[in-house]
């Protein structure tokens, strides 16, 4: 799994928006301590978290499994943009037949639990795929064979409110292990001076 920041809102963005409410522009030191500190109180420690809306944060995800992309379409404050089966299971057609203990070359199209009877039974529903595509049946009715684990990767914008949210419930122990993973690469990737608004310690790497 890999993720790449593609852009975000400055703070000073955020905390013009919350100085409108008072009309203290003049208060402003450019998205600085005093900024941070107003977005602090005003978003997390008085709860007005609406105003952290105006902080959006667009992210590349490369290398989840579909497992893990149902779990994202619970959370309903983004946008997601992702890889299109219809378009993109040709990369399957021309591969040769995989054997159920060929867990390297599967890598590419599979995300690996470690447990070994479920990573095999993933290559066999690879395998199955790929022969159903090798048969000339399109990618729209090929596609209801996909796996759970088979990889695909998508555009991300979520607002910094729907991201506390996200960040909080699934890096809790219990949260699916793909996901707990996301989540604090989600975090490891926000600009340095953002994550002090997503006050996790065992998130600090």
């Amino acid at each position: 799994m890999t993720i790449t920041l593609l852009q975000h809102t400055s703070l000073e963005v955020c905390a013009s928006a919350i100085r409108t409410c008072w009309q203290s522009f003049d208060k402003s030191d450019g998205g600085g301590e005093k900024d941070k500190e107003l977005i602090d109180r005003v978003g997390n420690k008085f709860k007005h978290a609406s105003t952290l809306e105006h902080l959006v944060y667009t992210f590349y995800i490369k290398g989840i499994s579909r497992a893990l992309l149902q779990e994202l379409a619970r959370h309903r404050m983004a946008s997601l943009s992702v890889k299109s089966t219809r378009y993109t299971l040709k990369e399957l057609k021309k591969e040769e037949p995989f054997d159920y203990k060929d867990i390297k070359r599967a890598n590419k199209y599979l995300v690996m639990t470690g447990v070994e009877l479920v990573d095999e039974m993933s290559i066999k529903a690879l395998e199955n795929l790929r022969i159903v595509l090798a048969q000339g049946v399109s990618n729209d009715k090929a596609k209801y064979c996909l796996p759970e684990s088979y990889m695909t990767e998508l555009t991300y914008t979520i607002n910094a409110r729907s991201l506390q949210n996200f960040i909080t419930l699934r890096s809790d122990k219990s949260a699916l292990w793909e996901i707990q993973e996301l989540a604090k690469k989600l975090y490891n990737e926000l600009p340095e001076e953002h994550r002090y608004l997503f006050s996790i310690k065992s998130y600090e790497s």
